[in-house]
């Protein structure tokens, strides 16, 4: 099942709703352990390097994405909140430490998870400052992109049981 909403109550948000065949355990591995994440995190065949990941409230999430093309899109961000097996909480309007920043496209993520029959309920939540940024994101290939990531992480995750 999949669910996607622009309109999820904020109209600044943008959201997908997905059950996964992979148990939650696995997901959550996949999310929380660095070199695992690379493996799903974008797109592919864009390929991506951590460059920092210090998975607890304040610390780094780094990511550079590559495109097989040569362009790069780089990512820095912090976590704002880790609730292990359940939620993290990242954001690219902060970066390590609580140190501010001015992103090129200012969001705040929600991942859930819970566990749902055998596998598990999948929800990002992406909140942005205004309508006119959560547009960009969504004319940007929001759902399409993210979409594509929660596919290939369901896949990645499973092959870890």
């Amino acid at each position: 099942m999949t669910q996607n909403a622009a309109d999820s109550g904020d109209s600044r948000d943008l959201v997908i709703t997905r059950v996964l065949r992979a148990p939650r355990a696995a997901l959550w591995r996949a999310w929380s352990e660095p070199e695992l994440l690379k493996q799903w995190w974008c797109p592919k065949p864009w390929t991506t390097d951590v460059l920092a990941f210090d998975l607890q409230p304040g610390g780094a999430f780094h990511t550079l994405l590559k495109g097989p093309d040569g362009s790069s899109n780089d990512i820095p961000g912090a976590f704002l909140d880790v609730a292990p097996q359940s939620r993290i909480v990242f954001t690219s309007m902060l970066t390590a430490g609580w140190r501010p920043a001015k992103p090129w496209l200012g969001f705040t993520a929600v991942i859930t998870m819970a566990d749902e029959g055998d596998g598990c309920r999948y929800v990002a939540r992406v909140m942005h400052p205004d309508d006119a940024s959560r547009e960009q994101h969504e004319k940007l290939g929001f759902f399409d992109g993210w979409n594509t990531v929660i596919t290939q992480l369901d896949e990645f995750a499973s092959s870890l049981r």
